[in-house]
């Protein structure tokens, strides 16, 4: 069993197709058809479906390993490298939407002045989408929110921020005469996450203790996207106070409601393995850029 016959199978589960595997491996399709043949010869089970051009059961299992098998190589060249003192090498980072709106930026301004040679890989998702890629091997490194139902992850609590009700301009309660509490939302439709996601399960936990049912005009798996519907007028949600654009804040209102929990964000990784020394620096330059005061979000809470 060579590295490159891995590389073929793992490529061909990325893009598809043995030809989109062989271009994106720089070779030809015959190389690529070889390599994975031989490889079922050696394990003396099919990998692929030559029907549909899926994986087929034993196909998954062995792509799922040669994915750890991959990267501890890619750690291998990266932690001699830091050696001597110098960090290169690419660090795949998932991150939920509301958060990297804000600190992508601040995040690639701090590599790009600490580690010239390090290499981001941002994939935006939500933390139900993103948890899974982690535990597979396909990122490195997984910004989401707290708690995480993955057994094979351990996570780390970057920050927590603030939840608001966000309405418009004009809205009822865009200036409420009194402080909102949670029995004010009972009769209010609202763009709510999907049951089941950390986020919904943190709302539901204060809100049904009470007797209090929120009232969905649609339920929607991303807080980027109903804060996006949000800005478009389809109807106010609660969100977190990073969520909101500094030129939006004149036209939406953040408006605090007693009882809402703040959310919870960390950084989570696999808890198996050794971290590769881009990531342990990646690591580290995040604790450093969400602690920096300058130019902070308004609602976001560091932890000590």
């Amino acid at each position: 069993m060579e590295l490159r016959h891995l590389q073929a199978l793992t490529a061909i589960s990325d893009h598809g197709t043995f030809s989109a595997a062989a271009q994106h491996l720089g070779t030809v399709q015959s190389n690529v058809s070889a390599h994975v043949a031989r490889l079922e010869r050696e394990l003396g089970a099919p990998l692929i479906d030559r029907s549909d051009g899926r994986l087929t059961e034993e196909g998954l299992a062995v792509v799922a390993r040669a994915r750890r098998i991959l990267s501890e190589l890619d750690a291998l060249v990266s932690d001699v490298a830091a050696c001597r003192d110098e960090v290169t090498g690419t660090v795949r980072v998932g991150m939920i939407g509301t958060t990297a709106r804000w600190l992508v930026p601040r995040l690639m301004d701090a590599a790009r002045q600490r580690h010239p040679k390090l290499r981001l890989v941002i994939v935006e998702g939500t933390s139900t989408g993103l948890e899974p890629q982690l535990a597979s091997g396909q990122l490195d490194l997984a910004v989401l929110n707290l708690p995480m139902p993955g057994r094979d992850l351990v996570a780390t609590l970057l920050f927590e921020e603030d939840l608001m009700l966000v309405v418009p301009e004009g809205h009822a309660m865009a200036t409420p005469d009194r402080p909102l509490c949670l029995e004010d939302l009972a009769e209010m439709e609202l763009l709510l996450p999907l049951p089941g996601t950390s986020f919904r399960d943190e709302l539901d936990a204060v809100t049904l203790p009470l007797g209090i049912t929120l009232l969905p005009v649609a339920e929607i798996d991303g807080l980027r996207l109903i804060a996006s519907l949000t800005f478009e007028g389809y109807g106010p949600a609660i969100l977190p106070a990073t969520a909101i654009p500094a030129f939006l804040r004149s036209e939406f209102h953040p408006v605090s409601v007693e009882g809402l929990p703040r959310r919870r964000v960390g950084v989570a990784q696999r808890s198996r393995g050794l971290p590769s020394a881009p990531t342990r620096a990646l690591l580290e330059l995040l604790g450093e850029v969400v602690a920096m005061p300058e130019g902070r979000p308004q609602g976001l809470h560091v932890p000590g």
